[in-house]
């Protein structure tokens, strides 16, 4: 394989590997474990940006592509949500709709790849485009889902002072919520429009 022709995709898939490094680490409790899993989760989520950034300045964009920068997404997202609700720091609602969600819009836009559409590109609605593709609710979603990452770890640092912790829990928890429902939101176009997909 050309790693330099493939480096985004590289990314794309690097990305998989920190995060699970980054969630296996909180279930060593120390100090030292719980900052190199935010740190790593930091890593891992900008790294999102940097396979894009990749992509474009190469010319590496192709269906290919979209498909791992996708899957990535999914992977990651699934992994903290579910680990979160194993260790008691979320509830099980969390996993289960961003699974139920993914599978739900995965399966739909995999249809649309076979029709020669991109993930994104299957939504001819405005509203649908807005939702789905737009930056402003594509950075919105992003830092909210990060932030509350980020946070939820930070705030459960074993030795971490109650007065920090308690707020940012709270906090972490709140952007959680606004997390998952822009995750069930951005869901609504594709299924919203999926049915021109199955017209013969």
């Amino acid at each position: 394989m050309n790693i330099k022709k493939n480096s985004a995709n590289i990314v794309s898939i690097v990305r998989i590997f920190i995060a699970f490094v980054a969630v296996g680490l909180l279930f060593i409790h120390t100090n030292c474990a719980y900052i190199w899993s935010v740190v790593l989760t930091s890593i891992a989520f900008s790294m999102d940006a940097v396979d894009g950034y990749l992509a474009r300045k190469f010319g590496q964009a192709s269906q290919l592509g979209a498909v791992l920068d996708i899957m990535g997404d999914r992977i990651i997202e699934a992994i903290y949500w579910i680990v979160f609700a194993v260790v008691g720091w979320l509830p099980i609602i969390f996993p289960l709709i961003c699974v139920t969600r993914a599978y739900i819009t995965d399966n739909i836009r995999s249809v649309a790849l076979t029709k020669g559409m991109t993930p994104f590109g299957m939504q001819s609605t405005e509203w649908g485009k807005f939702i789905c593709a737009s930056k402003f609710m594509k950075t919105t979603y992003a830092v909210a889902k990060v932030a509350a990452f980020i946070l939820l770890i930070f705030s459960y640092i074993p030795d971490l002072d109650r007065n920090i912790a308690d707020p940012t829990r709270h906090a972490a928890v709140i952007l959680a919520w606004i997390a998952i429902i822009f995750c069930v939101v951005r869901g609504i176009p594709v299924i919203a429009e999926c049915g021109k997909l199955f017209k013969d």
